[in-house]
């Protein structure tokens, strides 16, 4: 074969990633439209609070079930494959969303598509540390995090702009259909596009070797790395899995002592920690909070709009930090950041009145919690939004990769679900001050669990993670 020049093989490696990426924009996309369509589903599904909870919450329970079996149908099917199915299904879950006729009908399309996001999440960031040179490793799995909230952004606009045109989201729009129901199907078309790019990527080498597919992974390792390289990788790679089984599930527990590897441990707690701060309570109740505290809807979309374009500038920091400064700093300082912007959103939101059975805060008070709330949503995702998924993508044995991967994906979806369904909850029965004080002192034990628990992996060959 003959070697590509390294400007060549380094774009081919981008575009693959990119790719790839469309997963974590579907992703963002899918989280982030629910935003825009509360009201229309309270108002076509005739819902109470509970209800409404739960049709914003339900995609997570998909989402969790996706996360889990992904990763161990990956190790079986390939990375590529597992990728493909999601596709599909978060077209099939997009139009379904739209055309649904009754809460239970739209939790089936929901859960599907929650399905489809729990895959990417974790399939994605698994499949561009598995194609990425360690050297810029974590650069190419943010593109992860940027994709998720590029998703998340166009969810926004596109929610704002059809709000605007129709006047509502519950308003008709075209050809006699309600807004909301246009605000899923807009998602046809990554979707699409998605589908049709991963025909043309290649699979996981890594996956290719554990299914004993020497020949192809050697090809795939010579579009990504000098050709005289890839012979001590592949030696490399096969000294990291076991001879006498392909990965699975039992791999995440030592032979030795019979207890879970203390990786495993770490991936679950970084993973259950990015969703105790409260992230997604911004991004799927962002319009009904800001109207809660007098904000109009449409002045609330834009408010979306505007965390996301805020979102995207902090990834882009974080593409640029990640490989200089390393994970754990990140993480650590995005926790700190997180800690005191929560503080900040507990005070200002404990300063509202009661005004005509509605929250209201005053003019000052207004500018300060939106100062605060784009602080804090910058402070994640200059750090536990990009560097969870990318350390998640990395911080695994070869061996135990998708394995780890599932589980930790597994609590991650459980603890959004979970954060996800009790807001409303906590919203009428303690107030926006108590929610968000639960979810500042779960910012400040993140920093302490990362300066205990978390090691440092910039830098490292996938070869060269250990197992505790």
């Amino acid at each position: 074969m003959t070697d590509r020049k390294p400007l060549s093989r380094s774009a081919y490696i981008l575009i693959i990633c990119c790719i790839a990426a469309i997963g974590g924009f579907l992703f963002g996309f899918d989280s982030g439209v629910i935003n825009g369509t509360v009201d229309g589903l309270q108002s076509s599904f005739n819902s109470d609070s509970v209800g409404t909870g739960f049709n914003v919450a339900s995609m997570l329970l998909g989402c969790a079930v996706g996360a889990f079996f992904a990763g161990r149908l990956a190790d079986r099917f390939g990375r590529r494959t597992v990728l493909i199915v999601s596709a599909i299904f978060f077209l099939v879950s997009a139009w379904g969303s739209g055309i649904a006729g009754g809460s239970m009908e739209f939790v089936v399309y929901r859960v599907l598509g929650g399905m489809a996001v729990g895959a990417a999440s974790v399939m994605t960031p698994a499949y561009i540390s598995e194609v990425a040179p360690s050297r810029y490793r974590g650069r190419l799995a943010t593109i992860q995090q940027v994709a998720i909230i590029g998703g998340l952004f166009m969810a926004f606009l596109s929610n704002y702009v059809l709000a605007y045109i129709s006047s509502s989201a519950v308003a008709e729009l075209w050809f006699g259909f309600a807004t909301w129901r246009w605000m899923f199907w807009i998602e046809l078309l990554p979707a699409v596009v998605f589908l049709v790019a991963l025909l043309f990527i290649p699979e996981s080498p890594r996956y290719l070797i554990s299914s004993g597919r020497q020949s192809e992974a050697r090809r795939v390792l010579g579009l990504v790395m000098p050709e005289q390289e890839v012979g001590d990788k592949l030696d490399e790679i096969h000294t990291t899995l076991d001879r006498d089984h392909k990965p699975r599930l039992s791999d995440v527990v030592n032979r030795a002592t019979g207890k879970v590897h203390g990786i495993v441990w770490v991936g679950i707690g970084l993973a259950v920690f990015q969703q105790l701060v409260g992230i997604n309570v911004v991004f799927y109740y962002g319009a009904v909070l800001w109207q809660s505290v007098g904000f109009s809807e449409g002045d609330a979309l834009l408010i979306n709009v505007i965390s996301g374009a805020v979102s995207i500038g902090a990834c882009l920091l974080a593409i640029a930090l990640i490989d200089k400064i390393g994970r754990k700093p990140l993480l650590w300082v995005g926790s700190v950041g997180m800690a005191i912007t929560l503080a900040c959103l507990v005070f200002a939101f404990s300063t509202a009145t009661l005004v005509d059975g509605n929250l209201q805060l005053s003019d000052d008070m207004g500018v300060f919690s939106l100062l605060a709330a784009n602080i804090y949503v910058f402070s994640f995702n200059v750090s536990w939004g990009p560097v969870m998924w990318v350390m998640l993508g990395e911080m695994f044995p070869n061996q135990m990769r998708g394995s780890g991967l599932a589980i930790a994906g597994l609590f991650q979806w459980l603890a959004n679900f979970g954060i996800t369904m009790t807001f409303p909850i906590m919203l009428a029965s303690i107030g926006l001050a108590g929610a968000y004080g639960f979810y500042a002192l779960c910012a400040v034990l993140s920093a302490f669990f990362v300066l205990r628990w978390v090691q440092e992996t910039r830098g490292k060959e996938l070869e060269e993670m250990a197992y505790e």
